[in-house]
């Protein structure tokens, strides 16, 4: 099964645990088969960066961003989105279009407002890991 994870996903597991923790262990673990872009890997790195330098915030120590994005196929996609209300998302259902991917796994309430488009299927962590469970 190949999904997307949206940024907000990626950090809270990496300096908040969680289920996020648990998603990015299955990726690490090549459980789950998840596919990125290098706009996205920017952003999570981006993202990273700005709560590691807020110094309000401590990565947990079992994952590391890099851990989970070498473990990502990294792919270039070529169709252009523009449905999302936050236009910075579009990038996010791109990937997944041309990855083939059959979810979006995000926190991001615009996203998640779409609940799907084309055949992508945009979830919260916990809903994918429900639906995981039952396989």
């Amino acid at each position: 099964m190949r999904i997307v994870i949206d940024t907000n996903v990626v950090v809270s597991g990496i300096f908040f645990g969680g289920l996020p923790n648990e998603l990015l262990r299955l990726v690490i673990k090549k459980e789950i088969f998840a596919t990125v872009s290098n706009e996205i890997i920017d952003e999570y790195y981006k993202t990273f960066s700005y709560l590691l330098n807020s110094k309000k915030y401590k990565p947990k120590e079992d994952i590391t961003l890099n851990s989970v994005i070498e473990k990502m196929k990294i792919i270039f996609p070529a169709s252009k989105v523009e449905i999302c209300r936050d236009p910075d998302d579009d990038k996010f259902i791109a990937c997944a279009i041309d990855g083939k991917c059959k979810y979006i796994v995000s926190g991001d309430k615009d996203l998640l407002e779409l609940k799907s488009f084309k055949n992508v299927e945009i979830v919260t962590v916990r809903e994918f890991m429900n639906e995981l469970s039952e396989f």
